[in-house]
């Protein structure tokens, strides 16, 4: 009898052991995947960007859905600017830009991503066909009208599957700094084409 009270008190010693382990594991498991989540994410709204500051270059607005910029990242090309010295000034201290030819957006923005998809461009990492919200609109700055635009994803997209409660507490603590409980690209209060990762 006191042998099976010894082999009880040892496996509930081991069951609490691996508790008090599973808890402090808890967090640290949650924070290692959200930060590989959150790398996929930055790297595919960098992308976002890069097409829209090309499009902008050329449109002179950016673009307000993932089917006129991607259309623009398969489609179209941008100028090849080199800048030479004026003829016309003795001085050399002038110079001028000369379009020499035109690149594909693709291969310019893209060449260095293995297997880019233009396509793709539109789906958060990690989730199954859940697209990035984005807008473009134009606001008043100096009685100027400035293009902007936002690309959103929530904590509760992009780190769905993972514990609920602790993407509560993530989005909670976000919000109570006044910051977006999520990954947020530009803004459309301010011209900005900045990422609140940065």
């Amino acid at each position: 009898m006191k042998r099976v009270i010894q082999i009880l008190l040892a496996l509930v010693i081991v069951a609490l052991a691996y508790l008090v382990y599973d808890s402090i594991m808890k967090p640290v498991r949650f924070d290692q995947e959200r930060k590989f989540r959150n790398d996929l994410v930055v790297e595919r709204l960098k992308d976002i960007r890069s097409a829209q500051i090309a499009y902008k270059s050329i449109n002179r607005s950016f673009a307000g859905d993932f089917d006129t910029l991607i259309d623009f990242i398969k489609t179209s090309q941008i100028p090849v600017v080199k800048m030479v010295p004026d003829p016309n000034d003795t001085t050399f201290s002038r110079s001028i830009l000369d379009t020499i030819g035109f690149v594909p957006v693709i291969d310019s923005l893209y060449k260095n991503h293995k297997n880019f998809k233009a396509e793709n461009i539109r789906f958060i990492p990690k989730t199954e066909g859940v697209e990035f919200e984005m807008k473009a609109d134009f606001i008043e700055r100096s009685n100027i009208q400035v293009p902007v635009f936002e690309v959103t994803v929530h904590n509760s997209v992009y780190l769905k599957g993972l514990d609920e409660q602790m993407i509560m507490n993530l989005s909670d603590k976000q919000e109570q700094n006044n910051l977006y409980p999520g990954l947020k690209l530009g803004s459309m209060l301010e011209a900005s084409t900045d990422g609140n990762w940065e």
